[in-house]
């Protein structure tokens, strides 16, 4: 059965303006900005007959596809599309000695090395198999032909990847930022990218001089 997948990241939060790891262990509202940009979003895709969101648990996603959710359109949660736990890194400040940390960390997993992972964190390796349920969800013959998910940067990128056959390693090819969207076809045997990092819906707020 053929479906649509309209992937977006959440709209930004406070602790994204000030570079502040977030990860799954900090749930956090989205702010003023993450607030426009989900508007801008709802009024550019509002007339999309989805059939069914998918969100994490965490509120920053429940909070950008909002007006989807008060349209009536069934919601479902998934904790496999929360985002990376960073450990011991989740709400710190990104020092000198944090950002070393962290491109040592993608370093390491540009290289193949997937299993490595922060204090009390999670590897990609454990990311996508926590995801690989959402995605036995999404291939289920069912009557959801269009579907609206909102997740976070890191997992998108992971979830990207697992739907497209691409290795791990290479995560950084897809690009994101706030609200960004991915939409990807499903033919009924594989995941297609129609469209990739597609942020048009964000000029409006940019005109505004946002």
């Amino acid at each position: 059965m053929e479906k649509t997948l309209y992937i977006i990241r959440h709209g930004e939060t406070d602790l994204n303006k000030k570079g502040i790891v977030q990860g799954r262990g900090v749930d956090t509202d989205i702010n003023e900005t993450g607030i426009k940009q989900a508007d801008a979003f709802y009024k550019t895709y509002r007339n999309v007959p989805f059939d069914k969101i998918y969100t994490s648990t965490l509120k920053r996603t429940h909070q950008t596809v909002a007006k989807f959710i008060k349209d009536g359109i069934p919601w479902l949660q998934y904790p496999g599309l929360d985002e990376m736990a960073w450990g011991v890194f989740e709400g710190q400040e990104a020092t000198e000695d944090v950002k070393a940390a962290y491109l040592n960390m993608m370093s390491g997993w540009s290289k193949g090395d997937l299993h490595l992972k922060f204090e009390r964190g999670e590897s990609p390796l454990e990311v996508k198999e926590r995801q690989m349920k959402v995605l036995e969800k999404l291939i289920e013959k069912n009557e959801d032909r269009t579907i609206l998910i909102c997740m976070h940067g890191r997992a998108l990128r992971l979830f990207l990847c697992l739907l497209t056959d691409t290795p791990l390693y290479e995560m950084e090819k897809f690009p994101h930022t706030n609200t960004v969207l991915y939409k990807i076809h499903y033919d009924g045997n594989k995941f297609h990218i129609m469209d990739s990092n597609n942020t048009d819906h964000l000029n409006s707020i940019h005109n505004l001089g946002e």
